[in-house]
């Protein structure tokens, strides 16, 4: 079963960075073209960045600038590191394994538990 799991949140003040790492387990599988999500407090999941597997990205006009992401396929870990951040980047944030279906860039697996982002103003 294909299972990815996020670390690397916490509580950071304004203008501070944070590295999110997320790694597959479960199986010998390419992790693939993986996006990040976040959900805020009382908002729905938004998808903010993705990665392909060649290392293309995209990113929400959102975090256009101030995250990016990474991947080391030898360690099957998509990172999204993120700078300058705000306090409106707070929420959980996942990752799931991405495809392109009419357009639009779907999550393919259930989702983990997140990990927790809160920046302070």
């Amino acid at each position: 079963q294909v299972q990815l799991v996020e670390s690397g949140g916490g509580l950071v003040q304004a203008g501070g960075s944070l590295r999110l790492s997320c790694a597959a387990s479960g199986g010998s599988f390419s992790i693939g073209t993986t996006g990040w999500y976040r959900q805020a407090p009382g908002k729905q999941r938004e998808l903010v960045a993705i990665i392909t597997n060649g290392g293309l990205t995209n990113y929400a006009d959102s975090v256009q600038g101030r995250f990016m992401l990474s991947r080391d396929n030898a360690k099957n870990t998509v990172y999204l590191q993120m700078n300058s951040l705000k306090a409106e980047d707070t929420g959980i944030y996942y990752c799931n394994r991405v495809g392109r279906y009419s357009g639009s860039w779907l999550p393919l697996d259930g989702w983990g538990q997140g990990t927790q982002v809160t920046v302070s103003s």
